[in-house]
């Protein structure tokens, strides 16, 4: 029988989970024994597993039942997840089994942006102007309150679906029924933000807290693209990053506005003319593999350091590296079928290159109706000694890829499970 405590793990179980998700168990599993409960019977999953449930971890009923079942069976230390959509009925599960969690509460407020923008301003937290609309006719109103450009955005998604810039009044109309069908999904709420539109470069501030202390680990630097959208092309992590002592003050004081005390953040901030501005907090690790991307780059384990956490530890993080990793996606220019993909030739500093998406798969972007799930067709990270040496190294092993894609007359999403 092994000694090491269990952690019970709560995720999506999907082909995109092991894309993105994979490096999380892994590491999860090289320190504790490892349960799981996810919507499907694990197939990759298992080589990391001592036992599983199969239930929809978003039913709250059947979550609990699988959470005892499992405590039956074996002594839980701690409860996790790091999938988005499970935060709250994952925090309710750990309260019912006694274990240690952020209260539900806290975690509802981080999964309503609605609710945070009114808690950062309690708190005196910069962000942006906001206003909760039901209505294209109210979203109007919104927008010409606060003044164009505005981001429409759903108040309770993530990945940044349903999320779209309009910069005139004429786009508002269109541009709220793409919002507002995103939100129709949404489970904390259903309603549509039309928010100041912040114009500055995009980071985002990795933290760990435990028992109410916060520790700013990395920031992450994030391209963003494919206008009037926001998609995620390119993330790079510097463990020298000066523009930490500028945004971390920031990140902490949302935590500590929303009541988050225990887990893992990832911390969305615009810089806008030099001073941080919050988007929101993400009560959970980096999607995107920007959780690996801190690991390479500093030595500090965010996954480890959740799962000590959910099961009462003080997380060790120390830095044990200093150096720069970067992730760059794979896109196609236009929505289409892709028909090959492969790398000509190798490219030093490469720590990885992933394919998601097989020859015949459609290809759908924002534009066309689709997401990051449905036009991703891969990616590639890298690592050097300094940011502008890794971020050279992705620019060059990108153009060692050879990717063909075949154009189609009408592109339908791909269904999409997971978010990151």
């Amino acid at each position: 029988m092994s000694s090491r405590p269990v952690v019970l793990v709560v995720a999506a179980s999907d082909m995109e989970a092991q894309a993105y998700r994979g490096t999380c168990l892994q590491s999860v599993a090289a320190h504790y024994d490892v349960v799981l409960i996810s919507g499907a019977a694990p197939t990759w999953e298992k080589e990391f597993l001592l036992d599983y449930e199969v239930a929809d971890p978003a039913d709250q009923a059947a979550l609990t039942a699988a959470g005892h079942a499992l405590a039956d069976r074996h002594a839980l230390a701690g409860v996790m997840t790091w999938t988005e959509w499970y935060l709250i009925p994952v925090a309710r599960l750990a309260r019912r089994l006694g274990l240690p969690t952020t209260a539900p509460e806290a975690l509802q407020g981080c999964r309503n942006k609605h609710t945070s923008r009114s808690l950062f301003a309690r708190h005196g937290v910069p962000s942006a102007a906001s206003v909760s609309v039901r209505t294209g006719h109210e979203a109007t109103d919104a927008a010409r309150r606060i003044g164009f450009p505005v981001v429409l955005k759903p108040a309770a998604h993530a990945a940044s679906m349903g999320v779209i810039r309009v910069d005139t009044a004429d786009q508002l109309q269109a541009a709220y029924a793409f919002a507002a069908k995103a939100a129709s999904h949404g489970v904390e709420s259903t309603q549509v933000l039309v928010e100041e539109y912040l114009d500055g470069p995009e980071v985002s501030v990795e933290c760990v807290t435990h028992q109410g202390q916060t520790t700013v680990v990395a920031v992450t630097r994030k391209t963003v693209g494919m206008p009037p959208h926001f998609e995620e092309l390119a993330h790079m992590v510097d463990a020298n990053d000066p523009l930490i002592a500028t945004v971390a003050p920031a990140a902490v004081a949302a935590i500590d506005a929303l009541g988050v005390t225990d887990g893992i953040s990832h911390v969305e901030i615009r810089v806008v003319d030099g001073r941080p501005r919050l988007i929101e907090v993400n009560a959970r690790i980096a999607g995107d593999m920007i959780s690996h991307l801190v690991h390479l780059a500093t030595g500090v384990d965010l996954a480890r350091a959740a799962a000590d956490i959910a099961c009462g530890h003080t997380p060790d993080l120390t830095p044990t590296r200093h150096q720069a990793a970067a992730i760059r996606f794979i896109y196609p220019a236009h929505s289409s079928t892709l028909t090959a993909r492969c790398v000509t030739e190798p490219t030093r500093g490469v720590e990885r290159v992933r394919f998601q998406r097989q020859a015949g798969d459609q290809l759908v972007l924002p534009q066309d109706g689709g997401d990051l799930f449905t036009a991703r067709i891969g990616y590639l990270i890298t690592t050097g000694q300094t940011a502008t040496i890794a971020q050279a190294r992705a620019q060059e092993a990108y153009r060692n890829l050879d990717v063909q894609v075949a154009a189609v007359a009408q592109a339908a999403p791909l269904a999409r499970e997971h978010a990151a």
